[in-house]
C-alpha cells in the first residue's frame, strides 16, 4: 500500500524523559511505515531548550501560527531539583505556558472511553471536556503576609495618575493578603474559543463562575460570554441543536455528577485546574486524556495530558522494562493528523486517524494493555505488555484495519 501524502507540515514537539522514548515509538511503528510524515520538527527537550535559552520553544509557537496545527510531547517544568540534574543556565517556565501565552488558547482535555475502563460516577456515558482559562486568577497573584494590624487597600492608578481605592481588609492582628486579575482581552478569547470549539466539536457548552458572590470579578466573565454569545453565536448554536447553558460553579458541580456527559464545561483557571483532575480520576486515568490548546485564531496544539512518566523513565535507563501508557500521546498525534487532513481537505489523512485510534481502542477491549489500565479494568483474562510491546499491539490491529 502507498504510503499517506501530507501536503502541509504539522508541528512537532518533541519533549522529555519517558514520553520522548514514546514518542519515538509511536512514530517508528505507527506512524511512518503509513505516513510520508511531513513536520516542522523542534526539540522542547529540556536539554535543548536550555542550550537556545528556550528560544525554541518560542519558534515553535510562532511556527504552529504559520502552519495551523502542532501536536507536542509532554516536557519537563524545571524545579530547584532539575536545575542541577540538568545544570540549567536558569529555571525556564513551563513550555505549554510559554506556548499558551503566544498562541492565546484556551486547554479543552476531554477522557478516552473505553470498554472495561468503567467511570467512577455511573451516570457517566459520554466524555466530558474540560475548558481550562489558563490565565491569571491565582496564577498570576501577588501574596502578602501581613505583620501586624493595619489595613489592605486596591489601589489603581489610571494613566492620568487618579487613583481609586477599595479597602480589602483593616487588620486587627497577623494575616495574608492576595491579589488576583485578570483581563477582557483574555476573557473574550477565552469565550471565542469555547464557543468555536463547541460548534467545531457539535457539543453543548456549560460555563459556570460565582458570580452572585464575586459581583465584579466573577460577573464580568458571565457578562462577556452572554455577550458574545448573544451577538456573534446564537444562531450558529440553535441551527446547529446546540445550547449554551450558564449556572453558578456550585450548582454545575451538582449537576456534572447527576449527568451523563456529552458537553463541554469551561472554567476558570482555578476551576479548570481541579475539576479537570477531578473529571480525570474519575473517568479511569489522567493517561486516558487528551489536550488540545484551542485559539480563537483557529490554531491548534495537541498533546497528552499528563506528564513526562519520569518514574519509568529512570528504569528505562537502568534497563528495566517499562509498561508506560502511551494511549493519549497516540490520541495526541491522531488529534494533530486529522485536524491536518480536514484543514487541506486530505480525508485519507483524516481516515487514517481514525483508524489509528480505532486499533487502539480496540486492543484494549480485546485484553491487551499496560500494567495502569490492567489494574483498573473489568475485563477478564486481560495481558500486560511492556511499553513497546503495547504499541507494536496495537500496530497488528491498525494494520488489519488497512
Amino acid at each position: 500500500m502507498d504510503k499517506i501524502k501530507m501536503t502541509t507540515p504539522l508541528v512537532e514537539m518533541d519533549g522529555d524523559e519517558m514520553t520522548r522514548i514514546l514518542w519515538k515509538m509511536i512514530k517508528d511503528e505507527l506512524l511512518e511505515p503509513f505516513i510520508e510524515l511531513n513536520t516542522e520538527y523542534y526539540d522542547l527537550g529540556l536539554e535543548h531548550r536550555n542550550e537556545t535559552n528556550d528560544q525554541v520553544t518560542i519558534d515553535s509557537a510562532e511556527a504552529t501560527k504559520k502552519y495551523g496545527v502542532a501536536v507536542k510531547c509532554a516536557t519537563i517544568t524545571p524545579n530547584a531539583a532539575r536545575m542541577g540534574e540538568y545544570n540549567l543556565k536558569e529555571m525556564w517556565k513551563s513550555p505549554n505556558g510559554t506556548i499558551r501565552a503566544i498562541l492565546d488558547g484556551t486547554v479543552f482535555r476531554a477522557p478516552i472511553l473505553v470498554k472495561g475502563i468503567e467511570p467512577n460516577v455511573k451516570t457517566w456515558t459520554k466524555p466530558i471536556t474540560l475548558a481550562r482559562h489558563a490565565y491569571g486568577d491565582v496564577y498570576k497573584n501577588t501574596e502578602m503576609k501581613i505583620p501586624g494590624p493595619g489595613k489592605v487597600e486596591l489601589v489603581y492608578t489610571a494613566a492620568d495618575g487618579t487613583e481609586v481605592r477599595e479597602l480589602v481588609h483593616e487588620y486587627d492582628g497577623p494575616g495574608i493578603a492576595q491579589g488576583i486579575h485578570n483581563t477582557e482581552k483574555s476573557i473574550r478569547s477565552f469565550a471565542h474559543s469555547c464557543f468555536k470549539y463547541a460548534l467545531d466539536t457539535k457539543q453543548d457548552l456549560w460555563f459556570a463562575t460565582k458570580d452572585t458572590i464575586s459581583k465584579k470579578y466573577d460577573h464580568t466573565f458571565k457578562d462577556i460570554f452572554q455577550e458574545i454569545y448573544d451577538a456573534e453565536y446564537a444562531k450558529a448554536f440553535e441551527e446547529a441543536g446546540l445550547e449554551y447553558f450558564y449556572t453558578l460553579i456550585d450548582d454545575a458541580v451538582a449537576r456534572v455528577m447527576k449527568s451523563e456527559g456529552g458537553y463541554i464545561w469551561a472554567c476558570k483557571n482555578y476551576d479548570g485546574d481541579v475539576m479537570s483532575d477531578m473529571v480525570s480520576s474519575a473517568f479511569g486515568s489522567l493517561a486516558m486524556m487528551t489536550s488540545v490548546l484551542v485559539s480563537p485564531e483557529g490554531y491548534y496544539e495537541y498533546e497528552a495530558a499528563h506528564g513526562t512518566v519520569q518514574r519509568h523513565y529512570y528504569k528505562h535507563l537502568a534497563g528495566e522494562e517499562t509498561s508506560t501508557n502511551s494511549v493519549a500521546t497516540i490520541f495526541a498525534w491522531t488529534g494533530a493528523l486529522r485536524k491536518r487532513g480536514e484543514m487541506d481537505g486530505n480525508k485519507e489523512l483524516m481516515t487514517f486517524a481514525d483508524k489509528l485510534e480505532a486499533a487502539t481502542i480496540q486492543t484494549i477491549e480485546s485484553g491487551k494493555m499496560t500494567k495502569d489500565l490492567v489494574l483498573l479494568t473489568t475485563l477478564e483474562n486481560v495481558t500486560a505488555l511492556s511499553s513497546e510491546g503495547f504499541i507494536k499491539a496495537i500496530r497488528e490491529n491498525l494494520e488489519a484495519m488497512l
